[in-house]
């Protein structure tokens, strides 16, 4: 059985960044509504004793559409919003160290550039959908963006960091600021966690 990331932090310690009110509807509402609907889809398909990245890797082998598409959505949803809030805190590590740090040096120049251009493809992405920071299969860092809940993994590539832009994720207190939402994110995005899947995807 799929469960959600289990939150370390109250709804309300991500304030003034992100209010309680947002971070209680995000993960207690959309969240729980994907996991339990991706549970579901599991089942239907007899793939429930498999890992959420087995079966988004390996859609393509479900031979209903329906299904197939369930899986992606809810799948992605879920599995998405569990690296989201893994890496939120209320007291984040504010910048990478050690590998991570030099991959982002190596592949934009600085870690204030790799911010600029996260930012731009987070809120450049048109309609629901994510800004990312991932790596491929040889450590080589880029940013990508992905519509509704399509997830990197099904690419190939590994989720460093992700930048939720579906209006859920902001609308409550940014109202249709985008941009001022990323900006925001940007103040709880623990580098560390990013730094340890950084470590995972490169051993």
């Amino acid at each position: 059985m799929f469960v959600q990331y289990p939150l370390p932090y109250a709804f309300d310690a991500l304030a003034p960044h992100i209010d309680a009110l947002t971070v209680e509807t995000h993960y207690g509402k959309h969240h729980a509504a994907y996991t339990a609907a991706f549970n579901k889809a599991a089942e239907d398909a007899g793939l429930a004793d498999k890992t959420a990245e087995e079966i988004l890797t390996s859609l393509d082998s479900v031979s209903d559409p329906a299904l197939k598409n369930a899986l992606r959505n809810n799948g992605g949803g879920f599995y998405n919003h569990n690296l989201y809030f893994e890496q939120l805190s209320p007291t984040p590590a504010s910048a990478p160290t050690g590998k991570l740090a030099e991959a982002i040096d190596s592949a934009f120049g600085s870690f204030d550039v790799l911010k600029e251009k996260l930012s731009a493809a987070s809120v450049g992405q048109f309609g629901s959908g994510w800004g990312w920071l991932v790596a491929d299969a040889s450590g080589k860092l880029s940013i990508i963006s992905t519509a509704n809940q399509d997830t990197p993994i099904t690419l190939g590539l590994t989720p460093i960091v992700a930048v939720d832009v579906w209006e859920h994720a902001y609308y409550l207190g940014y109202k249709n600021l985008r941009a001022a939402y990323v900006k925001e994110l940007f103040a709880v995005i623990d580098w560390n966690v990013a730094a340890h899947r950084y470590e995972d995807a490169i051993s």
